[in-house]
């Protein structure tokens, strides 16, 4: 057992004494021993076998001092469950065979089911990393998946998810309530498992303009917030028109794109909630000096709260250097913290 405690569990409470720092994408194509089993293995495989993917969850503690690891899986684990069909490629992410085109699609989606290898995922992480560190889970925000499941897949304009939440809105929403209720029970299901944090990544709320935001997305994410008891970090990317709305939102840590300037908004420097983030995540590219110059901006700007977390603006990106997050980490851990706001 180890006499050492979290300092990211600290951070919900304000009583950390040091800067937790962890990344979205942490356990990534960045990572050469990840690329290693990516040659092996399809992402499907990988993100279906615990074995796997407890393994590659845990790949980061090899080379970064990171305060927390994170559940390595997909936004788009559970709708796999739910009656769609997904598939994974290199060039395109995630493809949906049959994606929801009509109001008679509603037919497809049905409560998910045998899930159990997410847990077995999470009970071999928790084997074989120090009690002190605690894992994260996580899940994609309604919102986000119904995007996908829409879509077919990525996409630029969200055209036809405009088209149908603007001409079925009734339609729409029944696919929030189903995808709502799913959601709270795959994270309780991490929850038991023994997962001690937890992320909903709403990605793609961001496209929405704030009365839109309130109508078809804040009461769905409230309510994942209120029923899953853990302390709880909301990630929406394109944040800064819809802030006063995301502190409503019921999570304990609102995480910011670069978009946000701490220490300059006039609704963050009001809350009472934690915040994480937000270093540009393509500064990485950039020479150390730099990088530490725009470094301290964010950490200088985080001491108007606190509560904070560090994190990027988004997740880490395949061709970042390793060196770059093991001087970022550092320099976070190195910076003087003091709870003062």
């Amino acid at each position: 057992m180890s006499s050492k405690t979290s300092i990211l569990l600290q951070a919900f409470t304000g009583t950390n004494k040091t800067v937790p720092v962890w990344f979205m994408r942490q356990a990534g194509r960045y990572l050469p021993a990840y690329r290693k089993i990516k040659e092996k293995h399809r992402l499907e495989e990988m993100f279906g076998n615990p074995d796997l993917a407890a393994k590659i969850t845990c790949l980061p503690l090899k080379s970064l001092e990171v305060d927390a690891l994170i559940l390595f899986a997909d936004i788009l684990t559970l709708p796999s469950r739910m009656g769609f069909k997904i598939t994974f490629s290199d060039q395109l992410g995630p493809v949906i065979a049959s994606p929801i085109q009509k109001e008679s699609d509603l037919k497809k989606i049905h409560n998910f089911d045998n899930l159990d290898s997410v847990s077995q995922t999470i009970h071999k992480i928790k084997q074989q990393i120090p009690d002190h560190l605690p894992l994260i889970g996580f899940a994609g925000a309604p919102f986000t998946v119904l995007c996908y499941l829409i879509e077919g897949g990525s996409s630029i304009h969200f055209n036809k998810t405009f088209r149908f939440l603007y001409t079925k809105p009734s339609s729409f929403h029944k696919m929030m309530t189903i995808l709502t209720e799913n959601t709270i029970r795959y994270l309780k299901l991490q929850q038991q498992a023994g997962i001690q944090v937890f992320q909903l990544f709403d990605t793609w709320a961001g496209i929405l303009k704030a009365s839109d935001y309130q109508n078809f997305i804040l009461p769905y994410v409230q309510k994942i917030f209120t029923q899953v008891k853990l302390p709880s970090i909301y990630y929406l990317r394109g944040s800064q028109h819809l802030l006063a709305l995301m502190e409503k939102s019921e999570a304990h840590f609102l995480s910011l794109c670069h978009e946000v300037v701490l220490g300059q908004d006039p609704i963050l420097e009001k809350t009472r909630l934690g915040v994480q983030g937000n270093l540009f995540n393509l500064l990485l590219y950039a020479d150390k000096r730099m990088l530490k110059q725009e470094l301290q901006k964010v950490l200088q700007g985080a001491r108007h709260h606190q509560k904070y977390i560090f994190n990027l603006s988004h997740g880490v990106l395949p061709d970042t250097s390793v060196e770059k997050l093991k001087f970022l980490i550092e320099q976070v851990h190195q910076f003087p913290w003091t709870n003062s706001a």
